[in-house]
């Protein structure tokens, strides 16, 4: 099997390495973020955070008050400032916080428990992705799977299963371009398309164990769990595979070490268990 290897995107600069990193994404823009603090959240009394954003080579601070989160997600939004959330919460807490660009605490809400995915779109709403353990949980907020909701906590759009493949036990993968969102879901496996007034198009695929995609207009490629990458041509009704495979690693060519995932449009962001770096594979750019 041939190899595909990803390229370096971002790097948190050495001065920070003395700080506990609570959280890292890449948002809508392509803007890596690392949520760092002077050490991990022990108790449940607020704590001030920093934000260090990488951007263009240009890199800048944010500092957050009173963050009240235990282990939380993070995503950028479209104003400047940030949204936090905690991936488990007990019915009566408000585990998300909305923080301004000076950083104040500005909203508090709650999604549903067990998230898997946060991810801001270009409109400032936020796409939920939720594991199983939410799906056939005690949660009515997360039994969908998969949620749109606006920046200050309104629900703007639930996944409804339906016939065939339309299923949601647990939302593996999904990407965010745009205002428009991609996911792979646990059974079945499709491609679902949600668009921001609420249409949805599901494909039928041949792939499984999905842990991240990419989409370029009518192409796509599927990681799954071994760091494999599949592709394949959307057409109205599937997804059709393309020959061949690939093994998606690092930059200097050797085998990834576990890893997460940020999905965007054509790009797969990759960062290794245990580190702060973040490499890309775009495949718009034609090399893979």
């Amino acid at each position: 099997m041939k190899s595909v290897r990803l390229t370096e995107c971002a790097r948190m600069p050495r001065r920070y390495g003395r700080l506990h990193l609570l959280h890292s994404t890449v948002d809508a823009y392509g803007r890596a973020h690392w949520l760092l603090t002077e050490r991990a959240p022990g108790t449940a009394d607020p704590y001030d955070a920093l934000v260090v954003t990488a951007d263009r080579g240009d890199v800048y601070e944010t500092h957050l008050s009173a963050v009240r989160l235990y282990r939380p997600r993070l995503d950028a939004l479209p104003d400047g400032g940030f949204v936090l959330a905690d991936t488990r919460s007990k019915p009566d807490e408000q585990h998300v916080q909305v923080f301004d660009a000076l950083g104040r605490s500005s909203w508090t809400f709650r999604v549903g428990d067990a998230i898997e995915h946060l991810l801001a779109d270009t409109s400032g709403a936020l796409w939920v992705g939720y594991f199983d353990e939410g799906v056939y949980g005690d949660d009515p907020l997360s039994h969908p799977g998969l949620r749109r909701w606006s920046s200050t906590g309104e629900p703007l759009w639930s996944f409804s299963p339906g016939p065939g493949p339309l299923d949601m036990s647990d939302c593996l993968a999904l990407n965010v371009d745009g205002t428009t969102a991609w996911a792979c879901p646990y059974m079945h496996h499709p491609l679902i398309e949600v668009r921001a007034d609420g249409s949805v198009r599901v494909r039928t695929t041949r792939v499984s164990r999905v842990s991240g995609l990419a989409v370029d207009g009518g192409r796509v490629a599927f990681l799954d769990l071994d760091d494999v990458l599949t592709y394949g041509r959307i057409t109205e009704r599937t997804v059709e595979p393309e020959p061949g495979a690939a093994r998606l690693v690092r930059p200097d060519g050797r085998a990834l070490a576990g890893r997460s995932t940020v999905c965007r449009g054509p790009r797969i962001h990759v960062r290794e268990r245990g580190g702060t770096d973040w490499s890309v594979l775009d495949i718009g750019d034609g090399d893979e």
